[in-house]
């Protein structure tokens, strides 16, 4: 059995996100779909709200599985047995930055390879930051995301701007 990882912060996971697990989904044998806990980095929603968000808009996905983790990544994919990580692009100058890390994984892991899929034209411009500062200033969200991850949205977020 062939196990991918796809990490991310996914705060919240977006239709990009979506589009690249469903691609990794149908590449791979079980995708997992890990959501980092970054202590260093304030998240809008919580890592249990992550993660319900992410379970239920990839529940169409037989073979992805959703969990989090904190720390190395290494140290996640060795626990999950994998040796594949998938990484999305929008453009290529995030290339710069995901192949940096590559080669850091690569030198605290040789046996782990990272995978690069380039996303969908239509969500090259779609990042969760972007998204959540969008929505602050009354921008039309709902497209960009799955229904239950703009009703969160729409809960929370506005709640804490007020």
């Amino acid at each position: 059995m062939i196990r991918a990882v796809y990490p991310g912060s996914f705060d919240p996971i977006t239709n990009g996100h979506i589009y690249i697990a469903e691609r990794a989904a149908a590449l791979f044998d079980e995708l997992i779909f890990a959501i980092l806990i970054n202590p260093d980095k304030a998240s809008t929603f919580s890592q249990e709200e992550r993660q319900i968000m992410a379970s239920e808009a990839l529940a169409h996905l037989p073979n992805v599985r959703v969990k989090y983790f904190n720390g190395l990544l290494v140290d996640f994919m060795r626990q999950q047995e994998s040796r594949i990580i998938i990484r999305g692009l929008r453009a290529l100058s995030e290339f710069d930055y995901e192949f940096q890390l590559a080669q850091m994984n690569r030198q605290l892991a040789p046996e782990i390879e990272t995978f690069f899929m380039a996303t969908d034209a239509k969500y090259s411009y779609l990042s969760s930051s972007g998204l959540k500062t969008a929505f602050r200033f009354g921008g039309d969200v709902s497209e960009m995301v799955p229904p239950g991850v703009y009703a969160r949205m729409k809960d929370k977020i506005r709640r804490n701007d007020k």
